[in-house]
């Protein structure tokens, strides 16, 4: 037999194989449903209020798969794996809804999927106050917003509806964010006019001033409503996400034309409940100062003083009153471990106003 021959027998054995662990994976697949459902008939045998989301369990179990992942597959594609078989478990018990910052087409949605993954009822909403509101109705279990990008800074209409909200941070998700150049046209000569949302647009600032300098650049309320005129106009192109291009049937003329390669914008989860610890998580607080000389220093004193380390702090003026501020925080740590719940006793005797917004698991890749 020659060397073909030999290449040939050898790739029929191979996929074979193949064949056998894809009808062994399924197996073990629906196996796991199986027991999902059992658990799911658990508590409701047990009268239990039932919550079959359990972020700090989700994160516990991607987190481990991904530290314990001995390759080919990297930890972002096991992730990635795991997390669709997760939510297709979750949806045999309770299918899960989530309300997200629409239209259809978006960087929101696509953090939707990217944390729940597919088997999920997604309710798109025209604003972030909006999608507040549909959860705290119990209309949908879980929301997610944008609160920062690492290119535009924080969205701070989001952090402004915290304020009045009885709602907590659930999780948090790092969506790589890259722009692409979405139409009907064929080339850049023949686009006279670019919609995208206001962020879009500042984070391709400097590649449409290179490109298409002559072209009018359109703020419009989301990339989604950008792709949906850009389909319907002659002329014209959006800025946005590759989903985008797919929902309204527009090509990439130019794909990733962000002008920071690393451009990454973060979401929160909301929803209506505290997250137990996951053993690696974040803690998200809304203080206010006491009006005397070196106010901030001694507001974060306290975090200094038991060695908690403080990755976020943004402040937002005080509605309704002049010159007075209040401040997002984030730091490392869920509120009831030993190392963070002394720390905010103390923040609290010396703030005006401290409030745990939500503890939460840190964002899985």
């Amino acid at each position: 037999m020659n060397d073909s021959g030999v290449s040939r027998d050898r790739l029929e054995t191979i996929r074979d194989r193949i064949d056998d662990l894809d009808h062994r994976i399924l197996a073990l697949i629906n196996e796991r449903a199986g027991c999902a459902l059992e658990v799911a008939d658990i508590k409701r045998a047990a009268g239990e209020a039932i919550n079959f989301s359990r972020p700090e369990r989700e994160a516990q179990v991607l987190r481990a798969l991904s530290q314990g992942n001995g390759g080919p597959l990297d930890g972002e594609a096991v992730t990635r794996v795991f997390r669709e078989i997760i939510s297709a478990c979750l949806a045999l018990e309770q299918p899960l809804s989530i309300a997200y910052l629409g239209p259809s087409g978006t960087f929101t949605e696509a953090a939707a999927y990217k944390h729940f993954g597919r088997s999920i009822d997604t309710r798109p909403l025209a604003a972030i106050d909006e999608v507040f509101r549909e959860v705290a109705a119990g209309s949908a279990h879980f929301g997610v917003v944008p609160v920062e990008n690492s290119t535009e800074g924080m969205v701070t209409h989001t952090l402004d509806v915290f304020v009045n909200s009885s709602l907590r941070i659930c999780g948090e998700i790092l969506l790589p964010v890259h722009q692409h150049l979405i139409t009907r046209e064929h080339e850049l000569i023949d686009i006279h006019t670019v919609y995208s949302h206001q962020q879009s647009l500042a984070q391709c600032r400097e590649w449409l001033d290179a490109n298409l300098p002559n072209a009018r650049r359109i703020s419009v309320t989301s990339n989604g409503e950008a792709a949906r005129r850009a389909a319907e106009e002659l002329g014209t192109a959006a800025i946005g996400p590759r989903m985008a291009a797919e929902i309204y049937e527009l090509d990439l003329l130019v794909e990733r034309i962000e002008d920071e390669p690393d451009n990454t914008t973060r979401f929160l989860v909301i929803g209506d409940h505290d997250v137990p610890p996951s053993g690696d998580d974040k803690t998200s607080l809304l203080l206010s100062a006491r009006n005397r000389p070196g106010a901030l220093f001694h507001l974060i004193k306290p975090l200094s003083d038991h060695g908690i380390d403080m990755t976020r702090l943004e402040s937002r003026p005080t509605r309704g009153r002049l010159w007075e501020y209040m401040f997002f925080v984030d730091i490392v740590g869920h509120a009831e471990s030993d190392e963070v719940r002394p720390a905010l006793e103390a923040l609290k005797d010396e703030a005006a106003l401290c409030r745990v917004l939500g503890s939460y698991p840190r964002a899985v890749s």
